[in-house]
C-alpha cells in the first residue's frame, strides 16, 4: 500500500510509506501549485490538477490569490520524468480536488475561482462542464467549488462550496452525475444542498458503498480544522449532524480513507500528514513536509 501526496511550494509529487513515513520523491519543482491527485500504478501515472501560476509570489503563512485562468490537468510518470499536459493550461481557472471513475477512467475535478465542476477522459478529450455556479450565490466566495466525490453506481455527484475563509457558510451539495435533459451547467434543477452552515469544507470521499461521506474542513475550530463523516441522506433529505472524527489540524485539506484497515489519512497546510483511526479518532503524525500539503491518494 502506498500513500501519495502533493506539496504546493516548491511543488512536488511524493510517495509515502504509511507504515514508517518514508518519503520518495516522484517529481519536484512543479511551480503551478498542484492540488488534486489520482494515481494509477498499473498505468504508471499520477494525474494532478494545478491551480496555475498565482497572481503574486507565495508568502509564508498566506495563500496567494489565483484569479488568472491558467489551471490545468497534467500527469506525472511514477517512474520519473517531466509532467505531461492532459487538459491544457487556461481551460479552467483553479484546479482543486480530483477524483476518477475507475470503470471508465474519467476524471472529475473542481475549479475554485472559476466556480465550476468538470469532467474529461484520461486523455483530456470530452471536456464537459457539469456545474457552473457563478452568479448563483450571495457572494462570490460562496460559489467556489473545491472538493468532489462521485457515486457512479447511483449516478450522483457530490461537491463542496467552501464559502469565505472561516466564514461558517460552507455547503456540501449533490446532483445527478449526468446533466438532465434540457439543462445546462449553470441552470440545473436537480441540485440539492445536503449540509450548510459548515465552517469551510474542503475535500470529500465516499465509502465504497456510497453510504458514508467523509470530508475535511479548514475553517475555525472547534467545528473546523476537522475530519468529519456523516451518512449520505436519501434523495430529497438533508444530511444529519456530522460526526467529528478528529480535530486540531492546521487547515485540513486532503484526505484518503483506507476502509479495509479503518484508517484515514489527512494532510494540512502546516505540511503534516496524519493517520487517524476511524474507530476512536486516535491521530498520529505519519510524516512532515517543509511546505503546505494539499491532495492525497491511497493505492492498495
Amino acid at each position: 500500500m502506498s500513500l501519495y501526496a502533493l506539496d504546493v511550494v516548491p511543488g512536488g509529487v511524493h510517495r509515502i510509506d504509511p507504515d514508517d513515513g518514508t518519503v520518495t520523491d516522484i517529481a519536484l519543482g512543479i511551480t503551478e501549485a498542484p492540488d488534486g491527485i489520482v494515481v494509477d500504478e498499473a498505468e504508471g501515472y499520477a494525474y494532478i490538477t494545478l491551480m496555475g501560476t498565482p497572481d503574486t509570489p507565495p508568502r509564508p503563512g498566506a495563500e496567494p490569490p489565483f484569479t488568472r485562468r491558467n489551471g490545468s490537468v497534467q500527469r506525472v510518470p511514477l517512474a520519473g520524468g517531466a509532467p505531461q499536459i492532459v487538459v491544457p493550461r487556461g481551460t479552467f481557472t483553479t484546479g482543486k480536488q480530483l477524483t476518477t471513475d475507475p470503470a471508465t477512467g474519467r476524471l472529475y475535478w473542481c475549479d475554485r475561482e472559476g466556480r465550476g465542476v468538470y469532467r474529461a477522459e484520461r486523455d483530456g478529450s470530452g471536456l464537459t462542464a457539469l456545474i457552473l455556479t457563478a452568479g448563483h450565490g450571495p457572494t462570490r466566495a460562496e460559489e467556489e467549488c473545491v472538493g468532489i466525490a462521485v457515486d457512479t453506481a447511483r449516478g450522483r455527484l457530490y461537491w463542496t462550496q467552501k464559502g469565505p475563509s472561516d466564514g461558517g457558510r460552507g455547503r456540501i451539495l449533490r446532483a445527478r452525475l449526468e446533466l438532465p435533459a434540457g439543462a445546462s451547467p449553470d441552470d440545473r434543477d436537480d441540485i440539492e444542498t445536503l449540509w450548510d452552515g459548515l465552517p469551510e469544507p474542503i475535500d470529500l470521499e465516499l465509502d465504497p458503498n456510497g453510504q458514508v461521506l467523509y470530508w475535511t474542513d479548514r475553517g475555525t475550530g472547534p467545528l473546523g480544522n476537522t475530519l468529519n463523516r456523516a451518512p449520505v441522506p436519501p434523495p430529497g433529505r438533508r444530511g444529519e449532524t456530522p460526526t467529528i472524527i478528529a480535530g486540531d489540524f492546521h487547515e485540513a485539506i486532503g484526505l484518503a480513507v483506507d476502509h479495509a484497515n479503518g484508517t484515514v489519512y489527512v494532510s494540512d497546510l502546516s505540511g503534516a500528514v496524519y493517520g487517524i483511526t476511524l474507530a476512536d479518532g486516535d491521530k498520529w503524525l505519519v510524516t512532515k513536509f517543509p511546505g503546505p500539503v494539499t491532495g492525497l491518494a491511497l493505492v492498495r
